[in-house]
This record gives structure tokens, C-alpha cells and sequence, in this order.
């Protein structure tokens, strides 16, 4: 859908991993807020909504949101939470600045690592007949979905240490502390197979909040480096997994058309300079250069074996890490978007790309991907349709 209004990212803060600093959920919301809040330069009071994201299971108490309202500055200012995706946050947020009741919104996504049972949580929202009588978590459907991409496309099998690998060196430049001790290591023990653990990155704590402003307010305050939201698209797939083929995925294929539709984007490999994507496992990575139109199946083993989305390569994929670095289950998408609107800013630290004006953020989640979003953020708003 084109907007008849545009919407910038205008600062942002990660806090991730968080661990073992004795911050109160509370308190870590409330920090991370400020710190969005300072990063674009503006004070609480010129904040006209917020939208939250996070999930009562993780948090393991009923109605999250309103223990945290009053972390995130919700008392007597207009709050919706959306209990989806952390993603699908930062979609309501544009699109309500969109509509022109609102100038400004600040968007905070959290995921604790707090819940006795971290895949009990997540199988509870399973369809209660079939999945959860498997049982089935994340990382189960994961392990779905990778066994569907080895037996469509067994060369990636081999790829997928080789995109591990360069996660993690990214990772290592990017959050040194949340890859400490971890190595690539083929021989790792099994978690469900295919997956090892060297393949995945383990659940941690963490927080987002960014803050978003329409055109006439980055006009009016002159706020330097806005990044623009220059194209937007979401899809959902079929929740029960024998409906769909799991080595695919036309959900991200159809949120990428309508995005690359928007920015005026006809070939994402030429147009783009860096890609944030949702690689929970790298055969979610692979996936998603195909849906995407960065790699076609056939090409797989040749750009990968070319490093072409390595950190130096000619369309760098996560410098951040990805997931594979840092992994806060429920927030992961929202910081995939920040990751690619810090790289346009120019404010991404140790991982930044030179000269970056345009990028990708890709989020998904769900049972094996089954919500797809991608974002393409610039610098300018030329060439996007109005």
C-alpha cells in the first residue's frame, strides 16, 4: 500500500543480550526508552503514541503490557500492544503516524528469558490438537523446515556452516560479548535434527525501542539523518504446517513485492546496500535470499562461496551478527529494523558499512516463518512513490 504520508526512524536503542546486570524488567524498559528518546533528540513530551510489543507466555504474566506502561511513558498518552510480533509494532506505528492523527510514536519490543520453559511458553500458542501434541516449539518447526530446504536443495546442508561462520565473525565485531566461547563447531551436539547447536543461537534477554516522526516534524525540528520508510510489506502464512511448503516461502516473497513496490526497488542486489534479515537458522537465511530476489536456489553455493553478503562483500547481509549472533526470541524482528536504520544513519559502531543509503529489514516469526515483513529504509525519499 502507498502512504500519503511519510514516516522516518529518528533514533533507536538495542539492549541486547541483557545479562545479569539486576535491572528489572521495569527498569530495563524504561532505560531503553530514555535512551531511544536521547537518540533522536527529543524529550518524552513530544511523544504522541506508543505501540508495544511483547508476549504474556515469555513474561509469564497475564496483560504484560500494563506492568510496562509506565516504564515506556504510556500514563496519559495513547498506547496500543500488539502481542504478534515485535515487528508488526513498528508496522502500526507507521501506519497510525500515517494517518495523520499522530506526529510521533515510540515503538519498545521486549523478550525475557524469565519463563520456567521457554518452548512450554512458545507451544502454547500451537493449534491445540495437532502441534502441541507433538510437541512443537520454535525450534522444533525450525528443524521442520530445515529438513524440507536439505531435501529440495541438499547443497545447502553444506552452506549452512559457512553462513554460521560468517555470522559469527560478524558477530564478533558487532557484539563481541554475545558470541564469547562460541566457535564453529560441525561436530556440536544435536537439538533437533538437523539442527546443532552450533547452528542457532540460544534465547537471551533483550529490549528495543525506537522512535518514529512523520515528515512535517522532522521538517519542523530539523532532525538530522531521518530515515525513511520507503517501502512496506507484510504477509501471513497458513498457521498449520502441513498446509505449506516448508522449503519456501510466498508469504516473504508477496511482503517483499509490495516493499520493493513502494521504494521503487526492480533489482534488490544492485539498488540495496546492506540487508538485515531474520536468519533464526542459516537455512532460514537461504530461504530468505530467494523470496527476497538476492540468490536464487541455483546460485546458492556461488555467492555463498563468494562471500558476496559477507561483511566485505558487494551486498553485505547482517554485519550485525543476525540472529545467529543475538537472539531474543520475541524481539528479534525489531531489531533487524534498528540494525538497518542505524546502518543508514550511519550510527551502527564497529559494524557500520561505509556510504550505506538504502536498506533492507527483513523480520519473521512464528512457527517456521509463518509472518513475513520487510521494510526498505533510505536516506532520501527519492525515487520512493508518494
Amino acid at each position: 500500500m502507498t502512504l500519503n504520508r511519510r514516516t522516518a526512524v529518528i533514533g533507536s536503542a538495542i539492549f541486547a543480550p541483557v545479562t545479569g546486570d539486576g535491572r528489572s524488567l521495569e527498569e530495563l524498559l524504561y532505560d531503553a526508552a530514555q535512551a531511544a528518546l536521547k537518540d533522536a533528540g527529543v524529550e518524552m513530551d513530544q511523544i504522541d503514541g506508543l505501540v508495544v510489543a511483547s508476549n504474556d507466555q515469555f513474561d509469564g504474566r497475564a496483560i504484560s503490557v500494563m506492568a510496562a506502561s509506565g516504564s515506556v511513558g504510556g500514563v496519559d498518552r495513547d498506547i496500543l500492544s500488539t502481542p504478534s510480533a515485535s515487528e508488526h509494532a513498528f508496522v502500526m506505528g507507521v501506519l497510525r503516524i500515517a494517518s495523520g492523527q499522530y506526529e510521533t510514536h515510540l515503538v519498545v519490543s521486549w523478550s525475557p528469558t524469565e519463563a520456567s520453559s521457554l518452548s512450554e511458553a512458545q507451544r502454547l500458542g500451537a493449534d491445540p490438537y495437532f502441534h502441541r501434541a507433538l510437541p512443537l516449539d520454535e525450534l522444533s518447526s525450525h528443524a521442520l523446515q530445515a529438513t524440507a530446504v536439505i531435501a529440495q536443495s541438499p547443497q545447502s546442508q553444506a552452506l549452512a556452516g559457512r553462513l554460521v561462520a560468517s555470522n559469527l565473525a560478524n558477530g564478533r565485531r558487532a557484539y563481541p560479548e554475545a558470541v564469547a566461547g562460541r566457535d564453529v563447531d560441525e561436530n556440536s551436539a544435536m537439538l533437533r535434527w538437523p539442527l546443532r547447536q552450533n547452528d542457532v543461537a540460544p534465547p537471551v534477554t533483550g529490549v528495543v525501542a525506537m522512535v518514529l516522526a512523520s515528515e512535517d516534524f522532522v521538517a519542523a525540528k530539523k532532525i538530522e539523518k531521518p530515515v525513511w520508510v520507503l517501502g512496506m510489506g507484510w504477509a501471513t502464512e497458513a498457521g498449520f504446517l502441513g498446509d505449506r511448503d516448508l522449503a519456501a516461502a510466498p508469504a516473504l516473497e508477496e511482503a517483499a513485492r509490495r516493499a520493493y513496490g513502494e521504494a521503487t526497488i526492480t533489482d534488490p542486489r544492485a539498488q540495496l546496500d546492506v540487508v538485515e534479515l531474520t536468519n533464526a537458522t542459516p537455512y532460514q537465511e537461504l530461504i530468505a535470499y530467494d523470496a527476497l530476489r538476492l540468490s536464487q536456489k541455483a546460485s546458492w553455493t556461488s555467492d555463498v562461496e563468494a562471500e558476496t553478503f559477507g561483511y566485505n562483500g558487494s551486498l553485505p547481509v547482517n554485519p550485525s551478527g543476525g540472529v545467529t549472533t543475538i537472539n531474543p526470541v520475541f524481539c528479534t524482528g525489531l531489531i533487524r529494523i534498528a540494525e538497518a536504520a542505524n546502518q543508514v544513519r550511519g550510527t551502527a559502531g564497529k559494524h557500520q558499512i561505509p556510504n550505506v543509503k538504502k536498506a533492507l529489514a527483513h523480520a519473521a516469526s512464528g512457527f517456521a516463518m509463518m509472518y513475513q515483513t520487510v521494510l526498505v529504509l533510505g536516506a532520501d525519499l527519492e525515487g520512493a512513490q508518494a
